[in-house]
């Protein structure tokens, strides 16, 4: 596409973008949506979702009774029809309804393929969280499930969604601006890993912890696993490296037009922070190689971080300049003539001044939310992939896996992006499948 063709078309998709209530015009009936996992983004992703379509929301489920039943006022307080929606402790017994257009999957990270594979089979299309998956196997199971049953599955990276990252990306990447790029640095430097080390404890009454916990293994119950910090342990998730490296890898991937890296290493550990109850690493490197270009990952969770204007983010490394991106701005600084670029990120609070009263709302990441579920929704209308569909989020997920994979092992993966498997590695590959507590059943390609 030509730059004046490309810059018309961007401006009639942010045109369109732009307009609540985009994605479902004319006398379209409205979707009837569900949530798996009330907590935290859960309710950011479904009231995005309501702010730019006349969805019906007409079902929730967690296993905090508690945090259901305060998720199930809200809903009825934002929606148009005022409906409380129907509450569940157990998505099962949601999905087997089989009433639902829409499935929002929110729930922990150790949560994420069984109830997206359960929601496909469920004839809906899903919007899942990232990372998709804990193992390799289910993201592959995932991809699989959304082609066998024909579903539009959009993951939630919503950086590639981002009004200045798109401008970013368009504006100075594709323009060539930066000339050959042989580096691209990717790091997060926030003092996000738990510190704490409270003693266990019975879990609270309101809490169903057995299937909070489902197929990971059983812990005793601590109080930093719920709500929101769960993500300090292995059990759940994979640490930094599958919450915030995944989103910045993608985002390059995206900005790039990368596939899967052919080799990945890692190193690091729990180096500083010893006496927490966090088991993750607080400190990790790690290098994703496509072969003339190298993609370095840094995380620590201590010490300043280099540039505080970008604590999170990516640094393009270009022969004609830099570019320096992240969730609140961009800056292109030119090598010679030129002038510097600098954007920050769109805010929209006059346009929906329920921002600013939203607990808890990241109001800088609003407007990516909300053209994210714009782009779901053209995808649902036109059976097509939407912009992180489900393979993609499957590519930047295994890779941050692989990645805690090779700094476990001490040793570098070369993967088989066809095959799926580390080369020559048995034993890295019978890791790429994590065993499920009974009676959850892994699930298969």
């Amino acid at each position: 596409m030509n730059r004046r063709h490309f810059l018309q078309a961007s401006a009639a998709g942010l045109t369109a973008s732009a307009v609540p209530g985009y994605a479902a015009q004319g006398n379209e009936k409205p979707k009837r949506v569900g949530l798996i996992g009330c907590g935290w983004y859960g309710k950011i992703d479904l009231f995005r979702l309501i702010q730019v379509s006349p969805v019906e929301v007409v079902s929730l489920c967690d296993v905090d009774r508690r945090m259901l039943n305060e998720a199930a006022e809200m809903v009825a307080g934002r929606q148009r029809s005022k409906r409380k929606p129907r509450t569940y402790g157990d998505y099962r017994d949601m999905l087997k309804q089989r009433d639902l257009d829409i499935v929002l999957v929110a729930t922990p990270d150790h949560w994420h393929a069984l109830p997206m594979i359960a929601a496909v089979q469920a004839g809906a299309d899903v919007f899942v969280q990232k990372p998709i998956s804990v193992d390799v196997v289910e993201g592959q199971a995932m991809v699989a499930a959304a082609r066998r049953h024909k579903r539009v599955v959009q993951v939630g990276t919503q950086r590639r969604s981002t009004p200045h990252l798109v401008e970013a990306r368009d504006t100075i990447l594709k323009e060539n601006r930066l000339g050959r790029i042989a580096l691209v640095e990717i790091y997060c430097y926030y003092h996000m890993r738990a510190r704490e080390n409270p003693p266990n404890s019975d879990p609270p009454e309101h809490l169903d912890y057995e299937m909070w916990t489902g197929p990971a293994p059983m812990r005793p119950y601590n109080s930093l696993v719920h709500p929101r910090r769960w993500r300090s342990f292995t059990e759940y998730g994979n640490g930094i490296m599958g919450d915030m490296c995944i989103h910045m890898l993608d985002m390059v991937r995206w900005m790039m037009g990368l596939g899967w890296p052919r080799r990945i290493a890692s190193t690091g550990g729990i180096l500083v922070d010893r006496k927490s109850r966090a088991n993750i690493p607080d400190t990790q490197t790690a290098t994703f190689d496509y072969g003339d270009l190298n993609v370095v990952w840094q995380h620590r969770t201590w010490g300043p971080p280099p540039d505080p204007r970008y604590p999170w983010g990516a640094t393009f490394y270009g022969e004609n300049g830099m570019l320096k991106v992240s969730v609140n701005s961009f800056d292109f600084t030119p090598s010679g003539k030129g002038q510097p670029v600098h954007r920050d990120v769109l805010m929209e609070l006059d346009k929906f001044p329920e921002d600013k009263t939203e607990r808890d709302l990241e109001r800088h990441v609003s407007p990516a939310v909300r053209r994210h579920m714009q782009d779901f929704l053209r995808a649902i209308e036109t059976r097509g992939r939407p912009v992180a569909d489900i393979e993609e989020g499957h590519i930047s997920t295994a890779s941050c896996i692989l990645a805690n994979l090779s700094m476990q092992l001490g040793r570098t993966m070369n993967w088989d992006s066809e095959k799926q498997l580390v080369r020559n590695d048995e034993e890295a590959n019978k890791l790429l499948r994590r065993e499920y507590r009974k009676p959850w059943v892994h699930p298969e390609v």
